[in-house]
């Protein structure tokens, strides 16, 4: 029964793919910010890592590779805080054509760089664009598809995200050999023109998001931009159009000052910006907008970019000696989250956001446990034994459970939680702390490594096992909802409402009446002893 469903459902999609809506058109477009990331997360460690790279910048200390590498990430912090703003003001589709032209602009610097300063430069500019753009695909995509396919279409930007990482890894393992400075430049020079192809086809051919129109009151436009994306009436969200007054009034107030702003000066646009960052700390979006935060959080803190950036030195720690070895071992590990992504995709709207964040979770911390266990008790050696396969196994174990289930449940999660009025400026927020978190483990990572073998693993292990806790107890299911369902059910739920909680105390109180009848049952003896007692002294 199981694999039939599983059959049917798979036919529907390669169907709609065959010839695919506007809005899947639209999706798949959009994505290319994922691959963009991924292209830069894949190639970034092996660059640094060629014998042409250390020919043109000399060898770097461990400290130096963690800043090359993790620079990206700070410009992106500050670009995220504001890119829910910008996409609030100019909508969605112009938030990532600005931020995907910024990426262009920055990969051509880093392909073009002559010294590591202006290398850094780039990835900085890189970096600015990717702030601007990441945060707002996912949203972006959630509101301009239906219910029913919601959860695989938003699945497609980290789809892309991985197969970046593929690509990524198996460009340098190619470009390697080339006995110049193109081996590092031309995957540098590959990301610029697919920012450039995208910052095309999102500024001039996908269609607004009708959502973001009708938040704005233009109703009609919204539902010309419906009809646009092939979405039918019977698919589109009765909230949306047939009871528009409870989302847009919802975030009047919110949609307003960025229109305003965009009449007048540079001060009064900073200044609604700001009341836009700040309109997610209020009463009904505070605690949607945390989770998010703490949940993108923790998402690096698993430790997965460690080991996406630093693959070819992890594998080295793990005992393979050549450059060529821990390329080939590093893109297996690629395209294993690649197809195992695909997977996640098709399964996303079976398995639930909260059961794949939370055994997920658990998967990823027995493994590293096992890697912190391996090396503390110094079980991994180049030349012999089985320690460094199971170093090398497990590494792949992470990522594979990593991408089945962290990598598409939480960002998805995150967005489809958040209150409409406020989604895009707290995903921007929960974007910003995914960065910063990053920009930590990419700059760390390296350093520790080179110290302890065992360390990083204790570090993300630990992380892990906090987020499962976190997410037993506040983390609700999404599944199948409408998002503004979503968001009114969430502000409306209350600590003692949650899943784990409510659990407890239906176990605490089945407790409490086992100890009751106990104690009812210990009174009854006891007041049986005592007559009989009573009775022999009288005789």
């Amino acid at each position: 029964m199981a694999s039939s469903e599983n059959t049917r459902r798979l036919s529907r999609w390669l169907k709609i793919l065959q010839n695919p809506p506007q809005y899947v058109s639209a999706s798949l477009i959009v994505s290319l910010g994922g691959l963009l990331n991924g292209l830069d997360t894949g190639t970034i460690g092996p660059v640094t890592a060629m014998p042409s790279f250390f020919d043109s910048f000399g060898i770097q200390s461990s400290s130096l590779t963690g800043l090359v590498v993790s620079s990206i990430l700070l410009p992106a912090t500050f670009a995220s805080l504001f890119a829910g703003a910008l996409s609030d003001s100019l909508g969605r589709t112009r938030a990532v054509a600005i931020g995907a032209l910024f990426f262009a602009i920055g990969a051509a610097l880093e392909a073009s760089a002559v010294n590591l300063g202006m290398l850094i430069a780039g990835r900085c500019v890189v970096g600015t664009g990717e702030g601007l753009f990441l945060s707002t695909l996912v949203v972006y995509v959630c509101e301009i598809s239906p219910t029913n396919k919601r959860g695989p279409l938003a699945t497609m930007v980290q789809l892309f995200i991985t197969m970046g990482l593929c690509v990524g890894f198996f460009t340098c393992y190619g470009t390697v050999r080339i006995p110049s400075s193109l081996s590092w430049r031309l995957p540098l020079a590959l990301q610029s023109g697919i920012a450039l192809i995208l910052t095309i086809g999102a500024g001039f051919f996908l269609p607004q998001s009708p959502r973001w129109l009708a938040h704005k009151g233009r109703r009609e436009e919204a539902s010309i931009a419906w009809d646009k994306l092939g979405v039918s009436n019977a698919e589109r969200e009765k909230d949306l159009l047939q009871n528009p007054t409870s989302t847009v009034n919802a975030g009047s107030n919110l949609s307003a000052r960025p229109t305003e702003a965009l009449k007048t000066g540079l001060r009064d646009r900073i200044r609604a910006d700001l009341a836009a960052l700040m309109s997610v700390f209020g009463k009904d979006s505070r605690k949607p907008m945390m989770l998010g935060v703490f949940l993108m959080s923790m998402q690096q803190l698993s430790g997965i970019d460690g080991v996406i950036y630093y693959a070819p030195l992890l594998f080295q720690e793990a005992g393979l000696s050549t450059s060529k070895a821990t390329f080939l071992a590093s893109g297996v590990s690629a395209i294993l989250i690649f197809v195992f992504t695909i997977l996640a995709v098709v399964f996303v709207d079976r398995w639930g956001r909260r059961a794949s964040t939370i055994y997920g979770g658990l998967l990823m911390f027995a493994c590293m446990a096992v890697m912190a266990l391996l090396y503390s008790t110094d079980n991994v050696h180049a030349t012999y034994g089985f320690g460094k396969w199971i170093a090398i196994a497990t590494i792949y174990v992470f990522a594979i459970g990593y991408c089945m289930t962290w990598a598409i449940g939480v960002k998805l999660f995150a967005s489809e939680i958040q209150p409409a009025a406020t989604r895009a400026t707290a995903i921007s927020l929960a974007q910003s702390a995914n960065c910063i978190t990053n920009f930590f483990v990419a700059f760390i990572t390296p350093v520790i490594l080179s110290r302890s073998s065992s360390g990083i693993y204790f570090l993300f292990g630990g992380a892990l096992i906090l987020t499962v806790a976190v997410s037993m107890i506040y983390m609700p299911e999404t599944r199948g909802r409408d998002l503004e369902a979503i968001g009114e059910a969430f502000g409306l739920q209350r600590t003692r409402d949650m899943p784990v909680i409510r659990r407890l105390k239906a176990l605490g109180s089945r407790i409490g009446t086992m100890v009751g009848a106990s104690n009812r049952s210990w009174g009854r003896i006891t007041a049986t002893g005592s007559q009989e007692m009573e009775l022999e002294n009288r005789l």
